[in-house]
């Protein structure tokens, strides 16, 4: 969410995992064993069959799973403009600091949510001295019935993929937890995980965590206060 999201500087820790000897060490997938399940002509299946439901049933099944609820209601609460600050962490270096602004807003009569990041940071240019860079990312975060998972997708202007993931919360504790993977460089894929716990109606958190060779590491920490 982002908030998985991401929230949620995602490319940015991705970048500082590639360049620690620790992330560079992390298992290249490998192949899958070749299958051996025999190969069976493909058949045509019935309009309708005795075990599948028939259209009206279909598609009272799809308006049933279009309707809101409290799941929804949980992700609308975090809607608003709120100012965030940012902690980096990357192995054998001191923490890094930024701050910026968040604005989430419902989309879809509030079936998903939007949320736009802007911030500025530190960072090394062309000629290797550290610059001021204005950071924007975008999440988009909702809850599929279907799947009965919360989800969330981030893109920023730090790269050109599109991070998905998926997650659960906890009523009790007040707690987002997303699994999702990210791949900076072709062929380094590392799993990672994002936990948001919300404090009050006014404050919640956001950690990221990288799975590195098997061995989890927090590297970024954001504190979210909403603007008055």
């Amino acid at each position: 969410m982002n908030t998985r999201i991401f929230s949620a500087l995602i490319a940015l820790v991705a970048i500082t995992s590639v360049v620690s000897i620790t992330f560079a060490q992390s298992p290249a997938p490998q192949p899958s064993a070749p299958s051996t399940a025999v190969t069976t002509p493909a058949v045509s299946a019935p309009a309708t069959t005795a075990a599948s439901p028939d259209q009206a049933e279909m598609m009272k099944q799809m308006m049933e799973m279009a309707k809101l609820n409290e799941n929804h209601k949980v992700l609308a609460d975090l809607a608003g403009s709120w100012s965030y600050t940012v902690k980096m962490m990357a192995p054998g270096e001191p923490p890094s600091t930024s701050a910026g602004s968040l604005t989430r807003k419902p989309v879809m009569n509030g079936r998903f949510f939007v949320g736009e990041y802007t911030g500025t940071m530190k960072m090394p240019g062309a000629d290797g001295k550290m610059k001021d860079f204005t950071f924007k990312g975008m999440s988009l975060e909702g809850y599929d019935n279907v799947k009965q998972k919360f989800v969330s997708s981030w893109v920023d202007n730090m790269g050109t993929g599109i991070m998905n993931s998926e997650g659960s919360y906890d009523p009790a504790t007040k707690t987002f937890t997303y699994s999702g993977e990210v791949e900076p460089v072709p062929g380094m894929k590392m799993p990672v995980r994002e936990v948001i716990k919300v404090t009050d109606k006014n404050h919640h958190t956001f950690e990221w965590y990288e799975n590195r060779g098997g061995q989890e590491t927090k590297t970024l920490e954001i504190n979210y206060t909403r603007k008055k």
